[in-house]
């Protein structure tokens, strides 16, 4: 069984939100049609308190950018952004939310972060996801959205560890490109551990 994970394509990470990714919004029809090719598809969602540790914000004196140790673990701050039941946590308009058989909240935790959608950044809590996969018996999983260099790279990094097949879909995500370059790097890490990498459209036409 095969299983697409559309990862964070939200509101708050598109052109105009709070923490854009460089054309966000490109992903979304090809997230839409990959969709319909599978008969699984999962979506994974920022879900942040107010209150959340890797806000700048909530961290007085510091800047968006900035590094601090988070309850033990290195933080990168960032904009206040997906914030649990406001417009920027939404999936962006045009998603097509109906081929989502769950929905997988993460980064619930004020006191740390989760990039990926099966675990909190220090793999200290499950959000369900990989057991979930497995219980349909999911074999191979295909990972697109955003962002390739942080949580679509370790959503694909931890469907790895946990001994699923994994293909990331390149043109079906973007980067944050915090520096230039990451999500190129994001995507060689990516390979060198084992992750196919895909275009999306090459594989909707061999189908």
């Amino acid at each position: 069984m095969k299983a697409l994970i559309v990862v964070d394509v939200q509101n708050d990470f598109v052109p105009g939100g709070a923490l854009a990714v460089p054309e966000g919004d490109r992903v979304v029809p090809l997230c839409n049609a990959l969709a319909n090719s599978f008969d699984l598809v999962v979506a994974t969602q920022d879900w942040h308190p107010a209150d959340h540790g890797s806000f700048a914000a909530n961290h007085p004196g510091r800047e968006v950018g900035d590094v601090i140790d988070l309850h033990g673990l290195g933080q990168i701050l960032w904009p206040v952004h997906c914030v649990q039941n406001t417009r920027g946590a939404e999936f962006v308009p045009g998603l097509d939310t109906t081929r989502f058989a769950r929905v997988f909240q993460k980064g619930t935790d004020s006191a740390i972060d989760s990039y990926s959608g099966f675990f909190d950044n220090g793999h200290r809590r499950s959000t369900g996801l990989g057991d979930y996969l497995k219980s349909k018996n999911v074999t191979d999983v295909y990972v697109c959205g955003l962002a390739t260099d942080y949580c679509v790279k370790f959503t694909a990094l931890d469907a790895k560890s946990l001994r699923f097949n994994v293909t990331l879909i390149q043109d079906a995500s973007r980067g944050v490109n915090l520096r230039s370059g990451d999500a190129a790097a994001a995507i060689e890490q990516m390979r060198s551990a084992g992750v196919r990498i895909a275009d999306g459209v090459a594989l909707l036409r061999s189908q």
